[in-house]
């Protein structure tokens, strides 16, 4: 009998394109708003991927650490002025957290959500 030695390795883009398509579906959110830093990060990581010959998948807002099979997940975004900002913030948190864990199987420590701007409401 011989012992399976597969291993999985679940890149940090892929974790990050679930977390940014889960924030994004959450009602309130008006779009990911990646900083400077984010910006950066997500030029070098589509660069990369061109570069393989693979089509990017969108996480612009989202930046992801994965250790020791562990995820910790950082969301900025755009909420919109008709709902609280607060309960946009924890059901965006809510959200990713399920997505990553159903779709990856790994378990998320924390789930951080900055929100960067409040859209006003149309009058």
């Amino acid at each position: 009998m011989t012992a399976d030695l597969t291993e999985f390795v679940i890149s940090d883009t892929v974790v990050a394109a679930v977390a940014a398509s889960a924030a994004a579906a959450t009602s309130g959110v008006v779009r990911l708003e990646p900083g400077l830093l984010g910006l950066v990060g997500s030029w070098g990581r589509a660069a990369k991927q061109r570069w393989k010959g693979l089509t990017p998948a969108p996480a612009d807002g989202v930046t992801v650490d994965i250790e020791d099979g562990v995820v910790s997940v950082r969301v900025e975004l755009s909420v919109s002025g008709q709902d609280q900002a607060a309960a946009v913030g924890q059901a965006v948190q809510r959200a990713v957290a399920r997505a990553v864990t159903d779709a990856t199987g790994l378990p998320v420590a924390s789930v951080s959500v900055s929100i960067m701007d409040i859209e006003p409401e149309e009058r």
